[in-house]
């Protein structure tokens, strides 16, 4: 009797869909890893009490003169918020480096093996960090969650991309733009969960934060997995016949590519990078002073007095740091509703003109923010914000269907693996800008209500930038294209959106609405406890 070789699970001939799969199955699949993963953006929830682990009640410093190196060793007193903060800034370096590096293997392996060793990586690196923890490594933090954990976020955002585009070749930002959604939704329900986690596993020796990794280690791995083993490929030459719709291109145009090798070399290329690196500057730096900067330009007038920050008690301060917190709340709601939203309408008024509404409109909405901020308008502002952090996560989800567009769907995932390092160099420059113009004109003097002015006009002219860059997008030349032989003889059987004919096998409704409320009920829970927190800003 023949055996199967473990290996075998996760090959990319394995997993070629049988007639009959309804490809509705395959983004629910893709959801499953990116919400996990994308609890990297939720983070900070563990910043306090990590800073008091060995205090507990308060943290206990280290002694002034000890240093970097010392401290990531020391078991005998407290680390600070800010040394916690890099294992956000590997995060996102490593995700940008390990998609760049690892993109072409995961095209030759495929998607499940891709998933699998990102699954490893960043619940593994959860381990790690909980280990680090209970014997209170800082450089374990750094090492498993920063850079193991951001390898695997790496590996899981690009994982499902290609495979979904090929899904989908009639709604290719819609099928890209419902999988990235839920890397920006991953914070929104793992934030609150794992706050009331702490809460449940903490002490009087201990803040929880340890057994918290843990549990969600062990919650994201089952999740990640069955994400993984969820991935299909269509087979060879397989297109969707929709009512109504033809097919969007000739079989022989659509065989057509980019390889790898050539693509990252041309104008096209690096014209996107500009792109996604400008748009993502400017939303980033924006998301990660949202709390304190709507603090220091309302003041007071958020709770109803005419103060200014810097003139409010301690308990005033507590009032509005808990409306700031559901600012930031509404915030992440909408870069998670744009990334769906604006790929899916990409669908219809493509890659280009979306891109296109995202400069023009920020640069509109930057540039008449500080105005917004000195009429007194909290409304008019916060719609303002929700509108560009809509855009923010819009240029994630629409990226990979503009890759699509110019280059072909056979290596879009390694493309857009090397295309990710703008998000890399976009989440240093963007909180550096912000950060340091606005210690800059607080250091000379000027209000902390007027100190974000002319951040937001030095955003605006970035935009402007990434506007030209934009336009000067042109189609790509066709000597840089090959074309891919078919192997599968015969014209390919036309699958009305994802259903077989009669004589098929079909796909178990019964599975299908399984898959997607897995993913769904989650999701939901986590817009209800943000919406419930952002009726704050509005009482």
């Amino acid at each position: 009797m023949s055996t199967v070789q473990p290996i075998a699970l996760f090959s990319k001939q394995r997993i070629i869909a049988p007639p009959g799969f309804n490809r509705w199955l395959v983004p629910p699949a893709a959801l499953a890893i990116h919400l996990c993963i994308g609890m990297a953006y939720g983070f900070s929830v563990f910043w306090l009490p990590l800073s008091r682990a060995v205090g507990i009640d308060h943290p206990l410093d280290c002694p002034r003169e000890m240093g970097v190196l010392a401290r990531a060793f020391t078991t005998q007193c407290d680390w600070k918020v800010s040394e916690l903060g890099w294992m956000y800034t590997l995060f996102f370096v490593f995700l940008g480096s390990a998609a760049a590096t690892w993109g072409g293997w995961l095209e030759r392996v495929g998607p499940r093996t891709a998933g699998v060793v990102s699954t490893v990586c960043w619940c593994g690196g959860l381990v790690i960090s909980a280990a680090g923890v209970y014997w209170h490594q800082l450089w374990m933090l750094w090492v498993g969650s920063g850079i193991i954990g951001g390898i695997g976020l790496g590996l899981g955002y690009i994982s499902p991309v290609s495979m979904l585009i090929k899904w989908f070749p009639d709604r290719r930002g819609m099928a890209t733009g419902m999988a990235i959604m839920g890397f920006g939704g991953g914070a929104m329900i793992g934030a609150p969960l794992a706050d009331r986690m702490m809460k449940w596993f903490a002490t009087d020796q201990s803040v929880g934060v340890w057994q918290t990794f843990l549990a969600l280690a062990a919650i994201y791995f089952l999740f990640m997995l069955g994400g993984a083993f969820g991935y299909r490929l269509p087979r060879e030459g397989w297109r969707p016949g929709i009512a109504g719709v033809a097919d969007s291109a000739p079989r022989a145009a659509q065989s057509r590519y980019v390889p790898l090798h050539k693509a990252w070399r041309t104008r096209q290329f690096w014209l996107v990078w500009g792109v996604l690196c400008l748009n993502v500057t400017a939303g980033i730096g924006i998301l990660g002073m949202a709390s304190p900067l709507l603090q220091e330009v309302f003041g007071g007038r958020l709770i109803g007095i005419a103060k200014g920050f810097a003139d409010l008690s301690t308990a005033e301060k507590s009032q509005i740091a808990a409306i700031a917190a559901a600012f930031t709340g509404l915030l992440s709601l909408f870069n998670i509703a744009g990334r769906f939203f604006w790929a899916s309408l990409s669908d219809t008024i493509g890659r280009k003109t979306t891109y296109y509404v995202f400069f023009l409109l920020g640069i509109a909405l930057y540039a008449s923010l500080p105005w917004a901020a000195r009429s007194g308008s909290l409304a008019l502002f916060v719609a303002g914000f929700c509108t560009v952090l809509s855009m923010y996560g819009g240029g994630f989800a629409t990226v990979p269907a503009y890759l699509a567009d110019l280059f072909g769907t056979r290596m879009v995932g390694a493309i857009h693996g090397r295309l990710l390092t703008a998000w890399s160099t976009a989440g240093v420059l963007g909180p550096v800008l912000v950060n340091y113009i606005r210690e800059y004109q607080l250091d000379h003097g000027i209000a902390r209500a007027e100190a974000y002015s002319v951040t937001m006009y030095i955003l605006a002219g970035l935009l402007t930038v990434g506007l030209v860059c934009n336009y000067a997008v042109r189609p790509v030349a066709d000597n840089e294209f090959v074309s891919e032989d078919s192997t599968t003889p015969g014209p390919a059987p036309r699958v009305a959106d994802g259903l077989a004919p009669s004589s098929a096998h079909t796909t178990p409704m019964a599975l299908l609405l399984a898959a997607w409320m897995a993913v769904l009920i989650p999701m939901l829970w986590g817009v209800t406890v943000t919406l419930q927190k952002a009726v704050l800003l509005f009482r």
